[in-house]
């Protein structure tokens, strides 16, 4: 066999077998709404590890770290920073939230939200945005996918069937086994994924330097810009502190305000696995540093890649490697996409219904699953079509959705801890910091500092929802200590998106 059979041939019994743990381990849940979002909230610490770290690091692990480690240094350091401390608000956000979610009967972070600020316009709104930073982060997903097909098989499968491939077997498995599958492919995903990488990241740097040390005194004697904190712009500048800094913030903040992670909160089994799993979740960041030893491996390679998000597979192509190495390479890749890209599927799908869809509409439980079924299918093929039509840098997409879904954590801070918040307050914050941030994205010019474009929303977002929740009538005291107090005393939160009650409108 040719080399690109062998790989090809890996890659799809990999593929194959992801696609077996998903369907079996599908059958454990149960056919309720709850069981296809929350798996009946039955996570314990393993899955929920797994399901939190395979989640958070996607095709950049495989594909975006090392290209930013490669074409920007120093500056790849920024994912690490914000990695270690992004889980930290989850210790405290994670288990009030969960105690919510088992008493209330919330599965989405929406839901949790509109049962402290009754509304359902609030509800479509988190809906909308949710999808608005999914889309580009699935799509950086079947970026990923096809980008590694296509290479290691020298074209011979292009990017559009490398990622259709890919994600087909995504649909097939979320379709059938929702949150449990999610679950345990995550697991074994994970496991494969961080074997791959640290092989890879010891393996190239004494492959072709001789040990990291050297490599890293080479690198330091011919391209000392890059070892130079705070790393380089896209365009080879010297990236500012200020946008360094702003970038780690917004990304520390936003990351554990993703809807995709924040439900894993909903699906957990008790309080204890969630903080051991903040506690653990550091642990996963060390995944990091064979990713970034990957990229400067390539630095001083004597070729170049078409584009920096391809260093990898252009080093392991152009280096003498066992095709069967190669082989597992990709799977290891696919590994990181398609655990991230799972969840990102299955969430937009619950969201749209339990948030976007019941607050207008009464639904019966078989029929929520269906339509989450389906749009399960038509997001994926919308963010397939992003994927076949979009260059920007994977980094720079996952970059940009952060700026968007951070708005949210203002709104769940208040939530949980502001006795004095209302909904036209969270409405306000809400739409006052996503504006902000759309205006500063498309005007990149007039940020100060070249401060990131989510940071200046959350400003303004916190400006108004405090602004307006002063000067409008407070929440009904109830509905304040049922928050306030997630596990004692009998009071009653309002009907949310998973309640058969009609939401006020605003």
């Amino acid at each position: 066999m040719e080399s690109w059979q062998v790989v090809t041939a890996v890659t799809l019994s990999y593929l194959a077998f992801t696609l077996g743990v998903g369907l079996f381990s599908g059958r454990r849940a149960s056919s309720s709404v709850q069981g296809f979002v929350a798996a009946d909230r039955d996570f314990g610490l393993l899955v929920m590890y797994f399901v939190v770290g395979a989640t958070a690091f996607s095709a950049f692990a495989f594909l975006g770290g090392p290209g930013w480690a490669y074409s920007r240094g120093a500056a790849a350091f920024y994912i690490l920073s914000y990695g270690v401390v992004g889980m930290a608000p989850w210790y405290f956000l994670g288990p009030r939230s969960a105690a919510l979610g088992r008493r209330f009967g919330y599965v989405t972070q929406a839901q949790l939200l509109v049962g402290r600020f009754p509304s359902r316009t609030l509800s479509a709104l988190l809906a909308l945005l949710s999808l608005a930073a999914f889309i580009p982060y699935i799509t950086l997903q079947m970026t990923g996918a096809g980008l590694v097909f296509n290479a290691v098989t020298e074209g011979r499968i292009p990017f559009w069937l490398g990622a259709a491939l890919a994600y087909g077997v995504v649909l097939i498995y979320v379709l059938l086994g929702g949150a449990s599958a999610v679950g345990w492919t995550n697991v074994v995903q994970g496991v494969f994924m961080i074997g791959i990488a640290w092989s890879l990241g010891i393996y190239l740097p004494y492959q072709l330097y001789g040990g990291i040390t050297p490599m890293f005194e080479q690198i330091a004697a011919a391209r000392p810009e890059l070892l130079t904190a705070p790393g380089l712009t896209g365009t080879g500048a010297p990236w500012s502190w200020g946008a360094y800094s702003s970038a780690v913030l917004v990304s520390a903040i936003g990351f554990s305000m993703w809807p995709h992670l924040f439900m894993k909160a909903f699906a957990a089994q008790n309080d204890d696995t969630i903080r051991r799993t903040v506690v653990l979740f550091p642990s996963f960041q060390l995944f990091l540093v064979p990713v970034f030893l990957i990229g400067f491996a390539g630095v001083l390679f004597p070729t170049a890649p078409a584009t920096a998000d391809a260093i990898l597979p252009h080093i392991i192509l152009s280096t003498d490697i066992p095709a069967l190495v190669v082989g597992l390479f990709c799977a290891g890749a696919l590994a990181a996409s398609m655990s991230t890209g799972d969840a990102l599927l299955h969430a937009t799908a619950s969201i749209l219904v339990e948030d976007g869809v019941r607050p207008f509409r009464r639904m019966s439980d078989r029929g929520q699953r269906r339509l989450m079924q389906a749009l399960v299918v038509l997001v994926g093929i919308a963010a397939y079509g992003f994927a076949l039509r979009t260059p920007a840098s994977l980094v720079q997409l996952l970059l940009g959705a952060y700026g968007v879904v951070v708005q949210i954590a203002p709104l769940l801070v208040a939530a949980l801890f502001w006795r004095r918040a209302t909904t036209a307050g969270a409405l306000a914050g809400l739409i006052a910091g996503v504006a902000t941030t759309a205006f500063f994205f498309l005007n990149p010019e007039l940020r100060w500092a070249d401060l990131h474009e989510g940071l200046f929303g959350v400003v303004a977002n916190v400006l108004a929802l405090v602004a307006v929740s002063m000067i409008t009538r407070p929440a009904a005291p109830e509905i304040v200590e049922a928050f306030l107090d997630p596990r004692g005393g009998e009071h009653t939160a309002p009907a949310a998106a998973g309640s058969p009650q009609p939401l006020p409108s605003a």
